[in-house]
């Protein structure tokens, strides 16, 4: 028995139980993070649980986020008879060790493999203050971010037997990439794009190897569209058109660079000039490995994948108007582009024919990484020591746990009569606080729902002083058209009827 073979990723499984510990920190005082995209996606899981239907606690179809990461939390659910906000910390620390674990997997098999470098990435990856956010949350990105992994070994597979199996199970694991985040049409892009780019394939054949993996790839998200088509008339829910235009979306992409780097905010001017220069570069990687008959191998994939979601992320927001660029969005593409800027170093070092200058280089690009690693640790140490008083921001904290208005409204729930519509600035948060459905209140970019609102004579509003959404109907603006009579307050937060004859 080649005891030696099993013991090769006992690093991996060891900064694994590190980062599971770590999750488990952050979460233990208030469990995992809720925003309103978790309650989506709880209560469609305790729904697809439940009743097999993929509706939202307000009793309408999820269709703004694809159907993956609910069924995958309700089939847990459905094993462990939890339900997913309280299961929600364990789920992400098992995630995270997952994710921690396959990148070690995955930097083992590199061309030029450095202990010593996959030491330093697995460290940065538990330290990476952009995973830990979200990895404490309920998000879809904590599934989709392994996905991308399992993704890059199975094409890795593949490049082995270059069998229609091994490619069969590359489009398998991207189709469901697609009904987990709809960014996972960036690992079909990544896919499509090293088919392309081989070589070692004659025209005709990665033309309809592309094709093959292509129409495996996109078929869940097909039908994933077409049910939300029926259901709702809308393929991905509403979306409006960007506000924001393409150099400015590259300098919010450069200025989580330069957090995610550790750089002082002093560099946000050059932001966008970062972001170029990243791309650039990982472009320029991708022709010189395929010029050179060297794009077959695993870093490329990964080099692959943080270009493609780089770009995918510039231009959509470009094109559709989503939250701003963040570390969040961004997430998915950080083990990608740490691996894409980092991995060319061992190999570099290994020319150097002189010892005591590869010694003296290796030693400085050691001190490097380490010196970005207590950086990351001081953001997380800092985030920890404010997350350990008060929960992890969100719903589950105590500015929403300890509300005087949260509290208020549990307590009078009776105020609300049967059938009369409830408006809101925070629907998720009235339904996970007190289990009552109610209503958005309607974007002002969309004048037909406003319009329709204003038309009802006969509703609850309940609103939430601490928000203050601008793209919503406002209060002020709903006082000048409507009057509303106040039946109920709290520290934060109100209650009006509005009861026009």
């Amino acid at each position: 028995m080649n005891i030696s073979r099993y013991l090769k990723n006992i690093d991996s499984l060891i900064a694994a139980i590190i980062g599971f510990y770590v999750i488990y920190l952050y979460t233990k005082y208030s469990g995992v993070g809720i925003s309103p995209d978790s309650v989506m996606y709880a209560s469609t899981a305790t729904n697809i649980q439940a009743h097999g239907t993929l509706l939202t606690f307000n009793k309408t179809p999820i269709t703004f986020f694809p159907v993956f990461y609910p069924f995958f939390l309700g089939v847990i659910q459905f094993f462990s008879r939890i339900d997913p906000i309280t299961a929600g910390a364990v789920i992400n620390q098992f995630l995270f060790a997952a994710v921690i674990f396959t990148s070690g997997w995955i930097m083992s098999k590199f061309l030029s493999h450095s202990i010593i470098y996959k030491w330093l990435i697995l460290a940065a990856i538990i330290l990476s203050p952009g995973l830990l956010e979200i990895y404490t949350f309920l998000w879809s990105e904590t599934l989709f971010t392994l996905e991308i992994l399992f993704f890059i070994i199975a094409y890795a597979h593949y490049l082995k037997t270059r069998s229609i199996k091994s490619l069969v199970w590359v489009g398998v694991i991207s189709a469901i990439s697609c009904i987990t985040r709809y960014a996972g049409v960036t690992i079909i892009g990544t896919g499509c794009l090293m088919l392309l780019l081989d070589n070692q394939l004659i025209l005709k054949k990665r033309v309809l190897y592309i094709f093959l993996y292509g129409c495996i790839s996109i078929s869940l998200l097909v039908a994933n569209l077409v049910l939300n088509r029926l259901s709702t008339g809308l393929s991905t829910g509403t979306r409006e058109p960007s506000i924001t235009p393409f150099f400015q979306n590259l300098y919010y992409c450069g200025t989580v660079f330069c957090d995610w780097g550790s750089l002082s905010k002093a560099t946000y001017p050059f932001a966008a000039l970062i972001t170029s220069i990243i791309l650039l570069a990982l472009i320029g990687i991708l022709i010189f490995k395929t010029i050179k008959g060297q794009i077959n191998r695993y870093e490329n994939v990964v080099i692959a994948f943080a270009l493609v979601y780089g770009l995918f992320i510039v231009i959509s927001a470009s094109i559709s108007r989503y939250e701003r660029i963040n570390s969040r969005l961004l997430s998915p593409m950080f083990i990608p582009l740490l691996i894409a800027c980092t991995s060319w170093v061992p190999d570099v070092l290994k020319l150097i024919q002189a010892k005591a200058a590869r010694y003296v280089l290796s030693g400085v690009a050691v001190i490097l990484m380490l010196a970005f690693e207590y950086a990351s640790y001081q953001t997380d140490w800092q985030r920890y020591d404010d997350e350990s008083d008060y929960g992890v921001p969100g719903y589950s904290d105590d500015s929403w746990n300890k509300s005087e208005f949260v509290v208020y409204l549990k307590q009078h729930k009776n105020l609300f009569k049967p059938g009369v519509p409830i408006y809101t600035d925070a629907n998720e948060a009235v339904y996970l606080f007190t289990g009552m459905s109610s209503e958005l209140l309607p974007h002002k970019f969309f004048k037909a729902d406003v319009q329709k609102f204003y038309a009802n004579k006969h509703f609850y509003l309940i609103w939430f002083d601490n928000l203050y959404n601008t793209e919503l109907v406002g209060l002020p603006d709903i006082l000048k058209n409507k009057k509303l009579t106040k039946i109920g307050a709290a520290k934060e937060g109100e209650i009006y009827l509005c009861d026009e004859k």
